[in-house]
């Protein structure tokens, strides 16, 4: 029950948390401070050990707290890394569009993963003053989570696709309007002296393109965790666990992605869930006898839902070979 269970978060325990995610950051910063083109073997291990990470820790808070803690934060992870997986296709597109060179992704993409964390860690607390305001937050949560659900199905009724032109995102425009940028990149260097003046490089550009979107996933994201817990803790180890990883992720799943035809329909249905179980719990308070939904069962329905989205889009990628096979070629 969403309500019922006791914070987690200790001062040590949240210190501890920090300090491990700021290591494991500038471990990443050190690891790309040379540039070069990620391999698929690399990938797969730095995969591996971040999906190991929260595996690890949730065994620690059904150990320390309980079983409750433990599923919500289990359940956390799989709606946000289920969410990020979404993310990536949008990063595939940002660094297509800008031509990033092989050896530069992993840095574009870790700049997109710290400003991503900062913006949720803003959001969670934000998340936090407004549930102890009253259970209305719920309300607001839901009404979110139901709207992005509504977005996302109307693209995907409207044939929409996930192609977008990048010139013409406001910050982008913006940035180009205030600073001249360069025509190419200059390895790792964000800006440069050009003709006497500060330049910057289309490095820069792409970076700036991952934050902006970056605000897009936070707004969605966070109020999704949130219907799951209403610790701020458990909603920061989510968040963090689930991008912690992502980058390696990219690189796993580049060419995968684009054959999982109906994520988006699974994260409406999965949004959808979580709208449903956040105004359950509002009118829970209200009036007793309303039922809630349980972790365990949330966590349930939403490992299906991820099931039979991989499963249906594996046959409809079957079908597509089948009938046309001369477009299954890259």
């Amino acid at each position: 029950m969403v309500a019922t269970t006791p914070a987690v978060g200790s001062p040590a325990l949240w210190t501890t948390s920090i300090a491990v995610l700021v290591g494991l950051l500038v471990l990443d910063f050190v690891l790309t401070r040379r540039p070069h083109a990620v391999s698929l073997r690399e990938a797969v291990g730095w995969s591996m050990f971040y999906l190991t990470l929260p595996v690890v820790f949730g065994l620690f808070l059904w150990g320390a707290y309980g079983s409750e803690q433990a599923l919500e934060f289990y359940t956390g992870f799989v709606v946000e890394k289920s969410l990020s997986v979404d993310n990536l296709f949008v990063f595939i597109m940002l660094l297509a569009a800008f031509a990033v060179p092989a050896e530069l992704a992993q840095r574009v993409l870790l700049f997109g993963i710290v400003g991503a964390l900062v913006l949720r860690g803003v959001l969670i607390a934000l998340g936090a003053v407004l549930l102890q305001a009253g259970t209305w937050a719920f309300l607001v949560f839901g009404a979110v989570l139901f709207l992005t659900a509504a977005r996302i199905l109307r693209e995907e009724l409207g044939g929409a696709t996930r192609e977008r032109d990048v010139s013409k995102m406001r910050s982008v425009r913006l940035l180009r309007l205030l600073i001249p940028v360069t025509d190419e990149y200059r390895g790792t260097r964000l800006w440069v002296r050009a003709d006497g003046r500060c330049a910057l490089t289309p490095l820069t550009v792409v970076v700036v393109a991952v934050l902006a979107t970056d605000v897009v996933f936070a707004v969605d994201s966070v109020p999704a965790v949130y219907g799951v817990t209403e610790d701020p803790y458990l909603v920061f180890a989510t968040n963090a666990f689930a991008l912690l990883g992502l980058r390696a992720l990219y690189f796993v799943l580049q060419s995968a992605l684009s054959q999982l035809v109906y994520l988006n329909h699974g994260l409406v249905l999965i949004l959808a869930l979580i709208g449903v179980k956040l105004m359950l719990h509002w009118a829970h308070g209200l009036w007793p006898t309303v039922p809630e939904i349980p972790t365990l069962m949330s966590l349930a329905v939403i490992v299906l839902i991820l099931g039979v989205v991989t499963l249906a889009s594996a046959i409809a990628r079957r079908r597509a070979i089948r009938h046309f096979p001369s477009r299954s070629r890259p």
